[in-house]
């Protein structure tokens, strides 16, 4: 697939299994992540969002190796670049100084940036998988995107009926 740092695709198999690989990365990155997340956060509720968000995540990694393993290919991460950056700008928030819910609300987006590019790949490969009549694998996708949605309505939730509100409250915000 990839020969001296260029990839090759000659066929949807090629394209489904560096796919795969991105999203393996993704996930194993976003496992590192979200207890930092978790612990920056200062809303209860946002802390207890993304804990759960990480069970939810190893349970999408282990669904990985389950599809790596039904097309007999040990599981590989190829550099999810998209996914190094979206990190970095939640950690850039984890670091942020100043207003606690202001930052949480920041917290929120970048995790919600992460959630979005999580539902385009899976989209994407399930897409794939359909196409390559991998049916198993498509309920598999479907299962995890479906999951990817519903941690960004929570993110949603959260955001507008607790920290944007508490945020907007903030006495730096109310000299701006």
């Amino acid at each position: 697939m990839a020969i001296f740092g260029m990839t090759e695709f000659n066929s949807m198999d090629d394209l489904f299994l560096q796919q795969l690989e991105d999203l393996y990365d993704a996930e194993k990155r976003l496992t590192e992540a979200l207890p930092k997340m978790a612990k920056a956060a200062t809303s209860a509720e946002l802390k207890r969002a993304f804990q759960s968000h990480l069970q939810e995540t190893e349970g999408h990694v282990r669904r990985l190796e389950k599809i790596f393993g039904m097309i007999s290919h040990e599981p590989e991460r190829e550099t999810c670049a998209a996914m190094k950056g979206l990190i970095k700008e939640g950690e850039d928030m984890i670091d942020a100084k100043g207003d606690p819910s202001v930052r949480d609300a920041g917290l929120i987006a970048a995790a919600q940036r992460v959630e979005h590019y999580e539902m385009a790949g899976y989209g994407s490969v399930r897409a794939f998988a359909k196409q390559l009549g991998m049916s198993e694998a498509v309920q598999i996708l479907q299962q995890t995107l479906d999951e990817e949605k519903d941690a960004d309505q929570k993110l949603t939730k959260i955001a507008e009926t607790a920290v944007n509100a508490q945020a907007g409250r903030s006495p730096q915000a109310q000299t701006h």
